[in-house]
């Protein structure tokens, strides 16, 4: 018995469904202006997370809860989301989509500040993936961060690394293409560039 999804080329949005929580935290982003994760990038997202059973997650650009849905349902259950964002708005609807998806607080640390100062006060190694949603003109500055951060073994994904769409037909622009060339030139990295949302530039970090 099948659930009715065909499989066509380039349906990776449809391909894992939204359920109600998260359709409303995507709802919510729409009215106060938020551009959220594509939901084939949220479900990569939950699979980095799975992959690596993640307990200790940073995310830079909470907006208002979607992508730390996806990395949340990803981690182990007893994991904690470390989620920073400068507008405490965003951060309070984030945090009730948190609540309505069965995440209690012992799984929530919300600060809500700049990305690049916080993030030094965070521990080095403690952590097993960085997931960077902000600011273009500082991805790089934010991989400097993030590998900091990161345990061997971690991951880095970072959003919006092809603004433009175009990582299948050339090279990513700006700051984009900066952090990208950035992440192919370091050997303690193992990158790989997936063309889902905006382009999501993910890689582990190697001992």
């Amino acid at each position: 018995m099948t659930d009715g999804w065909v499989a066509t080329r380039g349906d990776v949005d449809g391909f894992v469904a939204e359920d109600d929580v998260l359709g409303d935290a995507r709802a919510h982003a729409v009215r106060v202006g938020c551009r959220p994760v594509a939901p084939a990038v949220g479900a990569a997202l939950r699979f980095l997370a799975t992959a690596i059973s993640a307990r200790a997650v940073v995310e830079i650009g909470t907006g208002t809860g979607v992508s730390g849905l996806w990395l949340l349902r990803g981690m182990v259950p007893d994991g904690t989301l470390t989620s920073i964002d400068v507008d405490p708005e965003h951060q309070r609807a984030a945090r009730a989509a948190f609540v309505a998806g069965g995440n209690g607080p012992a799984r929530l640390r919300l600060i809500n500040g700049m990305g690049l100062e916080v993030l030094p006060r965070l521990t080095d190694g403690g952590y097993d993936l960085v997931f960077v949603d902000a600011t273009p003109n500082d991805h790089p500055r934010y991989l400097d961060e993030s590998l900091r951060l990161l345990r061997t073994g971690g991951i880095v994904a970072i959003n919006g690394v092809t603004p433009d769409g175009g990582s299948t037909a050339g090279q990513p622009a700006g700051a984009a293409q900066d952090v990208a060339r950035q992440v192919r030139a370091d050997d303690r990295l193992a990158p790989v560039l997936l063309p889902l949302g905006d382009g999501l530039l993910a890689a582990v970090k190697r001992s």
